[in-house]
């Protein structure tokens, strides 16, 4: 190893290569956790809006003997609590369908589509086989 004139001995030839190398495994592993973290976030979103949408054709099920006003109401209401929006009501006959949608609630809102679930659902009365 040659001495600099002030002393301390000269660097190797590694050039900080251990550094770099360190820097990239770590950005690659925060890059899959941030990939994870975005699945499991619109998993949980597509769950989350899948049982909104169950209970809340099921509520208005429940009230379409009094109109199709007030099963709506009982829809929005049920999607409401669910923390989930109302997209849409139609009551054909004694069925009920409706959509809701509901947040994922990702950092960075909606990059990559993340960013919120639509599920839909149909309740009514069951027909007998004969």
């Amino acid at each position: 190893m040659r001495r600099r004139t002030s002393g301390h001995p000269e660097p190797s030839g590694d050039g900080g290569f251990a550094t770099v190398w360190t820097a990239g495994a770590a950005l690659a592993l925060l890059s899959v956790f941030a990939m994870l973290m975005y699945l499991g976030a619109a998993a949980h979103a597509r769950h989350r809006a899948a049982a909104a949408a169950d209970l809340a054709a099921l509520g208005a099920a429940a009230r379409v003997t009094h109109g199709a006003g007030n099963a709506c109401e009982a829809a929005a209401l049920v999607a409401r609590r669910m923390n989930a929006d109302l997209r849409s009501c139609q009551v054909r006959g004694w069925d009920v369908l409706v959509t809701v949608r509901v947040a994922a609630g990702v950092p960075l809102g909606d990059i990559g589509g993340a960013g919120a679930a639509t599920a839909r659902a149909r309740a009514g009365p069951v027909e007998t086989l004969r």
